[in-house]
């Protein structure tokens, strides 16, 4: 329960948003699952794109721009049946993701993609790699915790980018 009332005081604070609450969604995804490499991602189904909102490691994965999510395995599970996706091997990943040497090289062999479903649709995903085989059935099952604090992230981050439009408009 301390890792949960931790991430509502990183939402609520009013200090450094919306990164506060992504740093604290972070944390709490350490907590549960554990991850050498994190990210969140906002999606756009009817774009078919992503963009990148917070990186645990901006040198290998920055926060910028949009990028083209894959037509595969990947996408079924994560985009059309809402569902969290695993992959224990660097060879499984090799088969959803491009950027599997970018994966390996930082020392993650293993992925755990949890959807962020809103109003019916994915608004986005919560992103933690690790080594070999980290993901257990039992840490993919802790991973459903991350569900509802990864929607309060995400619609904070969806008001942050209305603002920053309505600013710029």
């Amino acid at each position: 329960m301390q890792a949960i009332d931790e991430f509502c005081a990183a939402l609520a604070s009013g200090e450094g948003q919306p990164r506060t609450t992504y740093s604290g969604l972070e944390r709490l995804a350490q907590r549960l699952v554990g991850a050498k490499l994190f990210s969140l991602m906002l999606v756009d189904e009817a774009s078919g794109t992503a963009t990148r909102i917070y990186t645990s490691n901006e040198d290998a994965y920055p926060v910028s721009g949009t990028k083209s999510f894959p037509r595969n395995e990947w996408a079924t599970t994560v985009l059309s049946e809402g569902r969290t996706f695993v992959a224990n091997s660097i060879d499984e990943i090799r088969t959803v993701f491009p950027d599997h040497e970018v994966i390996q090289s930082l020392g993650c062999e293993s992925v755990l993609n949890v959807p962020v479903v809103l109003g019916g649709s994915v608004a986005g995903t919560i992103n933690c790699l690790h080594g070999p085989g980290h993901y257990s059935s039992e840490l993919v099952q802790a991973s459903q915790a991350l569900k509802v604090p990864g929607a309060a992230t995400v619609l904070l981050a969806m008001a942050d980018a209305s603002a920053s439009c309505a600013d710029g408009a």
